[in-house]
């Protein structure tokens, strides 16, 4: 079939959710504590439940494969949106400093207030996500301010003004994460390398109306980034508003990037790789690409978690460690192919 084709685009979305389901199948039943798919059924439909399998989907298994899904399905559909808006193929979330900030502010809440939020209620839950979501959004307006010149957003300016906030965030965390105790460092450490065993119901709901609220802003906006594609003076030529967009598309990226980074930490790479897969599979039209592009991050992350917490059992590795594995190589070979 034709890589522009409708047929194709419908195949691969399939395909790919075909995937999605059958990873999601094989995470639920299967780690330290094995379960039949009868089992999961039943509890799921709560048909003679019992109190250990709702104890191992409910309270572990379940949460974190959501929030897997989510996050995957955030950086694809926002790493594609990027490289939309700077025409850059080896641009990503990471780029833009957005995680570093994150990250800071995640190890400054550990540094300074860690162990006094107390209670069961939902402020001591969220308290380390609602950081790292303002810490995001802190990033994304010192990127903003370096970036804006002349009444525009300057792109370079805008990467690179990324890269060495990312630098500066990441020096601030290093030097408050080494003056932790033992403990809290080690927790630090793992949060920064991406990871989502702590993941919980409270955590879904709020990062889940962020995706909700800018994903269809991004996938409303395809046309607009199909347009960019073309330089911003043969946009502008045909009657669109490119600094206004740019900046409805990159606040949008960068509050779904935001919000799952504050509940999953650095997981890099998902959106370099995930785009870059998708305009393979079904072309460069971003109205196709998006949505296959998130469901493909959704796949990574799932994949990748699924390994982070079996193959080396009873370790467990950080997911963002396990999708790094899979997306250096990856994006070593982007770069030798930019190169030619």
């Amino acid at each position: 079939m034709p890589k522009n084709s409708a047929a194709r685009y419908w195949t691969v979305l399939f395909i790919c959710f075909g995937m999605v389901l059958v990873a999601v199948y094989i995470s639920l039943t299967n780690g330290v504590f094995d379960m039949t798919v009868i089992d999961v059924l039943k509890t799921l439909l709560r048909i003679d439940p019992v109190s250990e399998h709702d104890l191992v989907i409910f309270d572990f298994r379940l949460p974190r494969i959501v929030v897997a899904a989510l996050v995957g399905f955030g950086l694809g559909v926002a790493g594609a949106a990027i490289q939309g808006i700077s025409r850059n193929g080896l641009a990503d979330p990471g780029v833009l400093g957005i995680n570093a900030g994150a990250g800071a502010a995640i190890v400054l809440f550990m540094f300074f207030f860690e162990g006094q939020i107390t209670g069961s209620g939902w402020l001591s839950i969220l308290a380390m996500p609602l950081f790292g979501w303002l810490g995001g959004l802190g990033a994304a307006v010192l990127i903003y301010f370096f970036a804006w010149r002349n009444g525009r957003l300057d792109l370079q300016r805008l990467i690179l003004s990324g890269i060495a906030a990312g630098s500066g965030f990441g020096a601030l965390s290093l030097y408050l994460s080494l003056k932790m105790n033992p403990q809290d460092f080690e927790r630090a450490t793992v949060w920064l390398t991406g990871s989502i065993w702590t993941a919980n119901w409270p955590y879904i709901a709020a990062m889940l109306p962020w995706l909700v609220l800018f994903v269809p802003v991004i996938i409303g906006k395809s046309r607009m980034l199909d347009l960019l594609q073309l330089g911003e003076d043969s946009a502008k030529s045909l009657g669109a508003s490119t600094e206004k967009e740019k900046n409805i598309l990159l606040l949008s990226s960068i509050g779904i990037v935001s919000a799952c980074v504050s509940v999953a930490g650095n997981i890099g790479f998902v959106g370099l790789i995930a785009p870059h897969i998708a305009k393979r599979l079904v072309g460069i039209q971003h109205d196709r690409a998006l949505p296959v592009s998130g469901i493909i991050g959704m796949l990574l992350v799932i994949v990748s978690d699924f390994i982070a917490k079996t193959v080396f059992s009873p370790v467990e590795l950080p997911v963002g460690v396990v999708v790094a594995i899979i997306g250096i190589p990856y994006f070593v070979y982007l770069m030798f192919k930019t190169r030619v």
